[in-house]
């Protein structure tokens, strides 16, 4: 069925935004936790499934740690610890 009309604009809900003047250590600091957290989530799931979906699991548990080593790389660079 053909519409002639474009579905209206989506309202943005406030509920999940992120405040501006929050500054980039902090906001770094709070992914890197994030991140932390979901690595353990996802490795005690892992250990509850067996092959393939562990390997799944596992598969994105080093997605995560890579976003999290970059999140900390990025966190060095603003605040190196000489």
């Amino acid at each position: 069925m053909f519409k002639p009309t474009p579905n209206p604009p989506r309202k943005i809900s406030p509920m999940f935004n992120v405040s501006a003047d929050i500054n980039n250590e902090t906001l770094l600091a709070h992914a890197c936790e994030s991140l932390a957290s979901a690595t353990v989530m996802i490795n005690d799931f892992a250990t509850l499934l067996e092959s393939p979906h562990r390997n799944t699991a596992l598969g994105i548990a080093q997605i995560i740690l890579s976003a999290e080593m970059a999140v900390n790389r990025a966190l060095d660079n603003l605040d190196p610890q000489d």
